[in-house]
């Protein structure tokens, strides 16, 4: 927990609640330990639609479908989101969730399945765009994702990335850091170094859930 968890508690407690379908497929994501965006993530990305009204979006890492859904509540109509998932447990769950007809703004979604390098590299050859990028996959490929990610990313364009705190760790020493652990750790503090320093975006890193960065191009 990187913020005071009475703090988190009591924001979560403002938000307002999840509609009927995603506040059961969270739970059932919850109680089976499949990782989804938290609550407080929730609240900012929201937010980020809402003022963005982005019409092209680029999600890496579907997982169970559950963020894909979330941002297809709170998009206009004319909305489109692609969304990326290669691990094949997932997959079988996301393309039945997407599937579902009791979510009603599942026809903006498209899956692509495949590994998250692979389906960039396709997209970009596609000369695919989009006006809003969410990251949330496995934390040690953000790099070697960036620059498929800036090619992909419209000028004034959102990059938002998760997970990227790693629970506060993020700040330790690599010798503080287990071993199998310290690849990831590297990989992802290169990663904010990047972000943070490039000419062409503008990036605030926020403390909520386990990280987010909000990265604007310029």
């Amino acid at each position: 927990m990187i913020v005071d968890e009475r703090i988190t508690a009591y924001i979560n407690s403002l938000e307002m609640e999840l509609s009927p379908e995603l506040l059961s497929l969270e739970k059932e994501a919850l109680e089976h330990h499949v990782p989804i965006i938290k609550k407080e993530t929730q609240g900012v990305l929201k937010f980020l639609l809402r003022l963005q009204q982005p019409k092209r979006i680029l999600e890496v890492g579907t997982a169970i479908g559950f963020s894909a859904l979330f941002m297809s509540e709170y998009t206009r109509n004319n909305c489109t989101i692609t969304t990326i998932e290669k691990v094949p447990m997932r997959l079988v769950e996301a393309e039945k969730n997407l599937s579902n007809t009791i979510f009603r703004h599942k026809d903006k979604i498209t899956l692509r399945q495949g590994e998250g390098l692979e389906v960039l590299k396709a997209l970009v050859q596609e000369k695919q765009t989009y006006d809003f990028i969410f990251l949330d996959a496995a934390k040690a490929q953000y790099m070697s994702f960036l620059p498929e990610l800036m090619k992909l990313l419209d000028d004034r364009g959102l990059l938002v990335t998760d997970n990227v705190l790693q629970d506060g760790t993020v700040t330790n020493s690599r010798y503080s850091i287990t071993r199998r652990d310290r690849t990831i750790h590297a990989r992802m503090r290169e990663y904010l170094y990047t972000i943070t320093h490039m000419e062409e975006l503008e990036t605030a890193i926020l403390p909520v859930g386990d990280g987010i960065a909000l990265s604007y191009r310029v």
